[in-house]
């Protein structure tokens, strides 16, 4: 896979003739999206209801969220494979029931305004909202402990039922084999079968992920995978059917290179076809200078960990009238 999204930038970008769906593609936005990724990790704690609806409530467009699949076969929003990182759980999601989770504390590692947000190193008391979920400290005014645990998709879908949300496929284990993603696609798939909302978009590394969940559920739009991407991108070819957005960083590290992906040209290019670009970030990219970077090559919108921060920077820095979208 890594040497496949190396590639993606080592050609020249294609002169292909404008996307048909280019005029009813909604991603195609006039001012990029201050997309809050795993709801603004840096200034919430990542992935839960609370930051969710913090950073709905102060700036955010749009929610960027990641699925794993419980033991019991049942949808749960966590960036990672395993519990360690931010909840006080171990182990893999795979190997623990909805019930099992449900009784973790989603917040338990988060300690806001930090370079590193949840390391394990520090004093209890840096950890603000460390025992909310579970009853031993009392939730912040207008919020409730349930907000602070590891939710699920249908939760997350029922009290966000007009907000644009980013669904995003995980494997099970840290070996990353494609089996996982596929029973995780075919799962969520099944989940939102016969889901009427225009406002989701599903993707996943694993472009094969992303084939089985259109199979299951073609009604949903979708980003494409590493695949999809490289063959729109250095063949000429459709990223994949269903597609509306290529989400991918600005630069990839490959071979002890650092090469360019995110760029004004490859960004125009998307939109001569049709398609919106979403940029997602690194810890070594979220600065107001990315930021401001980023709007000035006209992406259609920024997966940021500061969606607070961000949204402030975009209400001094508008996007340049050049970047008129078809």
């Amino acid at each position: 896979m890594p040497r496949v999204l190396g590639l993606l930038v080592a050609v020249a970008v294609l002169a292909l003739p404008a996307g048909a769906q280019a005029a009813s593609n909604r991603w195609l936005v006039p001012q990029p999206l201050d997309i809050a990724h795993q709801g603004g990790e840096d200034e919430f704690p990542s992935n839960t209801m609370y930051a969710f609806k913090r950073s709905l409530k102060a700036a955010a467009d749009m929610l960027e969220l990641d699925v794993g699949v419980t033991s019991d076969d049942q949808v749960v929003v966590m960036h990672d494979t395993t519990l360690d990182r931010t909840t006080n759980g171990t182990g893999t999601i795979a190997s623990h029931t909805l019930a099992q989770i449900r009784r973790l504390d989603g917040a338990y590692w988060f300690s806001p305004s930090t370079a590193n947000a949840y390391r394990h190193d520090r004093r209890a008391a840096a950890y603000r909202w460390r025992g909310v979920a579970t009853g031993k400290r009392r939730p912040p005014k207008g919020y409730n402990a349930s907000d602070f645990r590891v939710p699920t998709l249908r939760e997350v879908l029922r009290a966000f039922p007009r907000t644009p949300i980013n669904i995003e496929i995980k494997g099970r284990t840290k070996d990353e084999a494609l089996a996982e993603y596929l029973q995780n696609a075919g799962v969520l798939g099944r989940l939102l079968k016969g889901n009427p909302r225009k406002d989701l978009i599903v993707v996943s590394f694993k472009q094969e992920a992303v084939d089985r969940f259109h199979e299951i559920a073609p009604q949903i739009p979708l980003a494409p995978g590493i695949g999809g991407t490289a063959d729109w991108l250095l063949g000429g070819q459709s990223p994949g059917p269903g597609v509306v957005a290529f989400q991918l960083p600005i630069t990839y590290q490959f071979g002890g290179q650092l090469l360019d992906i995110t760029t004004a040209a490859n960004v125009a290019h998307a939109h001569r076809d049709g398609y919106a670009w979403h940029t997602w970030l690194s810890d070594d990219t979220e600065s107001p200078a990315t930021w401001t970077q980023l709007i000035d090559w006209c992406v259609d919108g920024v997966m940021t960990a500061r969606p607070v921060e961000f949204h402030r920077l975009l209400a001094k820095h508008r996007r340049p009238a050049a970047c008129a979208t078809p």
